[in-house]
């Protein structure tokens, strides 16, 4: 079995819900949940102009490979109804590969570690919470290092969900 680590978001509709049925699918399709960070409230990342988001670490084991675990991150993107316009606008749903064990990827379609996860809070806050330690494969820090080192300046706030949102 594989180590992951995914970031979920949302900041269109209901989004707690969003990340809610992200989990489920991600629990079926994907992989046994193993831990889950608390929500996290923040201002959009890149495009500011647009709805505050909710975001989620998730740890998962998986024993789909990385560009297996990619289509069916995207397959589960579009059917929650993600349609991609550009780069950092409004979404329902975006679920991004964090980690993947310790293997560092280059590829066009896919690049792991992320590239972007130094230089978001709302990414390493999460990270933080549920793998303090885990130690990034490129850069050799843990994430409470890079999270000390982080040059965002965005706030993130912990959120607590609505229970039973479904109800």
């Amino acid at each position: 079995m594989n180590t992951i680590y995914l970031h979920t978001g949302s900041n269109l509709g209901n989004r707690f819900e969003n990340l809610m049925e992200a989990n489920r699918q991600i629990e079926e399709r994907v992989g046994k949940i193993q831990v889950i960070s608390s929500y996290y409230e923040t201002e959009a990342w890149g495009y500011t102009e647009q709805p505050l988001f909710i975001n989620q670490a998730i740890c998962v084991e998986t024993d789909l490979s990385p560009m297996e675990l990619l289509t069916t991150i995207l397959d589960i993107e579009h059917q929650m109804g993600r349609v991609r316009l550009s780069k950092w606008t409004e979404r329902l749903i975006d679920i991004d590969i964090l980690f993947y064990n310790k293997v560092i990827i280059q590829e066009k379609m896919l690049i792991i570690p992320h590239s972007r996860i130094t230089e978001r809070n709302f990414v390493l806050i999460p990270m933080e919470e549920i793998a303090p330690n885990f130690i990034h494969p490129v850069l050799q820090k843990n994430m409470r290092q890079l999270k000390q080192l982080a040059k965002d300046k965005l706030a993130v706030y912990q959120v607590e969900a609505i229970k039973n949102i479904r109800e």
